[in-house]
């Protein structure tokens, strides 16, 4: 049966032409309003997103236009309550609209993922209420975004090992140290900052603070060129005597190393999300080859040799997709879900590339040249293994969750 299409956040319906009538569909399916959302996102990736993807990405562009139509979409707060601005909808909606997007232009999924599960996912989670107000609220819209300051330039994956430290004079904290590879950082309107309030502790000794940007104290380095996602800005955050209120403080003290794990297990989901985005728009471009490509007189796609890689697509694209949306429920269900999004990023993030070079492979010298999406949608890949934890972090997590589950 026909259902009622999306509110936007202004409390307008959806243009004519993104209504969606589904039919009832069986119980082992999607409900039908998680394929709202995620028909909604595809139909908005082909018609605004897939047409200009290579341009932004080409050019450096930040989709800022796309990004506040989004946010009227509800997409950039998805998991956060109307009551705050937000769409008031589950990690798995989420999760199929970052797949949705990314699919259309990973750059932007990127965005959507920062802002939604790394951004505004902490401060939902451990925020007063004063602070949901002040620093959710704006950034639902889309006319803001936030980033996620953890990384520095000698920590890597050693989060614990934070140098950045925090001190208290008076009513007022003063930040001092840098961060490095934070997606958003040019273009964001605040951020939450992890930073050492006392040594002796170690990562116990971590806490997190929330800074506006821009904001006396805190500068950013260069922008760094980058293999992919090059529409989203990267680069340092230097703070120097960077001083906000003592309120600033998201959660306890030296709760800080717990936010940021809490905070990065759910990110993974929605990186999955992304890759797995990149991975099915890798394929579709490859299928879509197959078909009007000719050579030996037919379509390459009757070639066995063809056929058997866009296989091993499909199947390393609907694995990591049932996974993906295995933690997103489980999340969604309030129960541990750890292991399974690390094995949703490990799985996801490596069928992203794989598709990437079966992509590339089957288009031959098409695919190498920036008139096919084939080589972006590789490139863009390529990161979706190494940030919010490389595919060997994500092994050790399993393995360590693994081991628990067994010795229990």
């Amino acid at each position: 049966a026909a259902i009622t299409m999306l509110h936007r956040r202004d409390g307008a319906r959806f243009p004519p032409d993104m209504t969606l009538s589904i039919q009832a569909k069986e119980s082992t399916e999607l409900p039908e309003m998680h394929q709202m959302m995620r028909q909604t996102c595809r139909d908005y990736a082909d018609r605004e997103l897939g047409p200009i993807a290579g341009k932004l990405d080409k050019e450096h562009l930040f989709p800022a236009q796309q990004v506040r139509e989004l946010g009227a979409m509800g997409v950039m707060a998805i998991e956060v309550p109307e009551a705050l601005g937000g769409a008031g909808m589950d990690y798995l909606a989420y999760s199929l609209a970052v797949e949705e997007i990314s699919r259309g232009c990973g750059s932007t999924g990127c965005v959507v993922s920062v802002n939604n599960s790394l951004y505004i996912g902490p401060i939902l989670k451990f925020g007063t209420q004063k602070q949901k107000e002040q620093w959710i609220t704006p950034f639902t819209t889309g006319e803001k975004v936030g980033c996620f300051a953890l990384s520095e330039p000698g920590n890597g994956s050693d989060a614990g090992a934070a140098s950045t430290l925090a001190r208290q004079e008076g009513e007022e904290w003063v930040l001092n140290g840098t961060k490095a590879w934070i997606t958003n950082s040019w273009d964001a309107s605040a951020t939450v900052i992890f930073a050492t309030t006392d040594k002796s502790l170690k990562h116990k000794g971590i806490s997190a603070f929330l800074v506006p940007m821009p904001h006396p104290g805190l500068s950013l380095g260069k922008k760094e060129d980058k293999l992919g996602i090059r529409a989203t800005s990267t680069a340092n955050l230097i703070l120097e005597d960077c001083r906000i209120p003592l309120g600033n403080m998201l959660g306890s003290r030296g709760s800080g190393f717990k936010i940021a794990m809490q905070t990065l297990d759910s990110g993974r989901i929605g990186i999955a999300s992304q890759a797995l985005g990149i991975a099915q728009a890798a394929l579709d471009c490859a299928a879509d080859y197959a078909h009007k490509r000719t050579a030996f007189g037919a379509p390459i796609g009757k070639l066995q040799a063809v056929q058997f890689k866009l296989a091993d697509m499909a199947v390393a694209v609907e694995s990591a997709r049932l996974l993906t949306w295995k933690a997103a429920m489980l999340k969604d269900a309030k129960k541990p879900f750890t292991k399974e999004a690390a094995m949703a990023k490990l799985a996801a993030s490596e069928a992203a590339t794989f598709c990437g070079h079966q992509s590339i492979q089957v288009l031959g010298g098409m695919g190498y040249v920036t008139d096919m999406p084939a080589e972006r949608h590789y490139r863009d890949a390529r990161i979706t293994e190494i940030y919010e934890g490389t595919s060997e972090i994500q092994r050790l997590v399993i393995a360590g969750q693994l081991l628990k589950e067994y010795a229990s």
